[in-house]
């Protein structure tokens, strides 16, 4: 691990500068990055971004929870990080305050301190295990990398068949945004993705030659020069440097011949995730079902102590076209959720794909709710899909918050709750009428009164009878608001009782003819989520 003092030499004085003399020798165990209208609530060990804190106050407070959350230090640009009550409060507080240079972008500076933290990480874990772990297997391509930029003198990223990157070189003198979010975000962004593609660079790439010139493009990318890395056939990935401009054949020729060298550690590090991700769904799996050696499966993923709970994830969205779970849609959007949790800058939730449904244990704080929870991860609510969020429980229960997170899932699926996020202690009502539903479904209701007439006209005529009556019988007396709630003015919804009256003889101002229509009625509605809820169409 590195401290806040290393991280400042190693960036250097361009970029950074110390402006307390408290605190540098704090470990760096990340960095975060602080949005707006965040109240900070940093981890031990963080690196605390300013990058929205615009006024004294706002930055007065990030050094204060700084302090008393035992993070590492924060980080502001000028005036603020030069303000000399702010220096004397850091001082006060043993927090380490660190100067951004004003001239630098956020989003560089972000990219070069995972840079520096990246290459910390990696050497720490070379020295404690020099071989056959993935910090070996990925500190290898780190340092190929890193040879590879010097003999073809331009800065490389090693990326894997999905464009994701594996490994990158030190040098960071040439770079464009392209470059920087793809670090960032450990893989090339779409739009990127997107430009490369209709300029031919992967079909080449596919066909086996050996070096791919890119030119400089309008939107500011700067050229590049790809090689593709294969072994016995396969394409394993590419090689990407940022040159200057078209390159010669002789560089061009040494840059392609680092291919066979990259390709066997990249197989390396390759069967070393394989293999560490399927142990750590094992553990995933340990802990969220509860079986013999959760306890270490707890520890060892950092859920031993305090309160979690457990996400289910559909990425697909509530109410979207259903896929089969093992169908190529649905595994790539729980790919590339499952990679969104787990990259970029802050905490990542425990997240493993069981049963084609996607789980996150994610922690819960003192005194917060399910929605503040989610606020702490990378789950935000914004996120085009559903989540269901179970109650927060020890280690010991976290199955018990599964089964209740999977539940809520089925119930945002079939459409029976509205948005996209659903926590269990809010969601109670809804509950109770679906279990309760779900258990009067057994004695088939429908077989008594008029329901099963009425919903045989609705599927012969194309009707909305059951949804109309449904809409009515929720609020008695007020066709304005069953009318809405159907999406249709009042005047029809007059309308289509009379009509419903046409069909059946039933005395809807006796309370308990209406008290057992409406049980029937939600019953169809509760009970089969499969089926989603009543409507207009129904």
């Amino acid at each position: 691990m590195i401290t806040v003092s290393g991280v400042v030499d190693r960036m250097g004085a361009t970029l950074l500068r110390s402006r307390s003399a408290t605190g540098l020798g704090r470990q760096v165990a990340d960095v975060v990055i602080v949005e707006p209208g965040d109240a900070p609530r940093p981890g031990a060990g963080e690196l605390l971004l300013g990058v929205a804190v615009t006024a004294a106050a706002e930055a007065s407070a990030l050094v204060r929870a700084c302090a008393e959350h035992h993070a590492a230090g924060v980080l502001l640009k000028p005036p603020l990080a030069a303000d000399p009550e702010l220096r004397a409060l850091a001082e006060r507080l043993g927090t380490a305050l660190v100067e951004v240079s004003s001239g630098a972008a956020w989003a560089q500076v972000t990219w070069l301190l995972r840079t520096v933290l990246d290459a910390a990480a990696l050497s720490d874990s070379e020295v404690a295990e020099p071989r056959g772990d993935h910090g070996a297997a990925a500190g290898d391509l780190f340092t190929l990398a890193d040879v590879v930029a010097a003999i073809v003198d331009a800065p490389v990223t090693i990326e894997d068949a999905q464009s994701r990157v594996v490994a990158y070189s030190a040098r960071q003198d040439r770079t464009d945004p392209a470059r920087v979010a793809t670090i960032m975000g450990r893989r090339v962004p779409n739009d990127v993705l997107a430009r490369f593609r209709s300029r031919g660079v992967f079909r080449k790439l596919s066909r086996g030659r050996s070096t791919v010139f890119v030119p400089a493009q309008p939107d500011g990318t700067l050229p590049r020069l790809i090689v593709p890395i294969r072994m016995g056939g396969e394409l394993l990935g590419s090689m990407w440097a940022v040159v200057p401009g078209p390159v010669t054949a002789e560089r061009a020729l040494a840059f392609a011949d680092a291919g066979p060298v990259v390709a066997l550690r990249l197989l390396r590090w390759r069967a070393t995730v394989d293999a560490d991700s399927a142990r750590h769904t094992e553990q995933v799996r340990l802990l969220l079902h509860g079986g013999e050696g959760w306890r270490a499966a707890a520890a060892e993923l950092g859920c031993d102590s305090g309160r979690h709970r457990v996400v289910a994830i559909d990425a697909a969205g509530p109410q979207a076209t259903p896929a089969a779970p093992g169908s190529p849609a649905a595994e790539g959007a729980r790919l590339a959720m499952r990679q969104h949790l787990v990259r970029g800058i802050g905490r990542a939730p425990v997240v493993a794909e069981l049963g084609g449904v996607l789980y996150a244990v994610i922690a819960q704080r003192a005194g917060g709710s399910g929605h503040d929870a989610l606020r702490d991860s990378p789950l935000e609510p914004a996120n085009p899909v559903a989540l269901a969020v179970g109650t927060a429980v020890e280690a010991g229960e976290l199955s018990r918050s599964r089964e209740q997170a999977a539940e809520l899932l089925g119930l945002l699926r079939a459409g029976l709750l509205p948005g996209v996020v659903a926590v269990w202690e809010e969601s109670w009502p809804a509950l109770v009428l679906h279990r309760l539903a779900s258990a009067a479904a057994r004695v088939d209701l429908d077989e008594l009164g008029p329901l099963r007439e009425l919903a045989a006209q609705d599927a012969r005529h194309g009707t909305h009878h059951l949804a109309t009556l449904y809409a009515w019988l929720r609020h008695p007396g007020d066709p304005r608001k069953a009318g809405a709630e159907l999406g249709i003015h009042p005047n029809t919804l007059r309308y289509r009782l009379k009509r419903l009256h046409g069909v059946i003889d039933i005395d809807l101002a006796d309370p308990e003819v209406r008290l057992a229509l409406v049980t029937q009625l939600t019953v169809r509605h509760w009970g089969r989520p499969g089926s989603g809820p009543l409507s207009a169409q129904d």
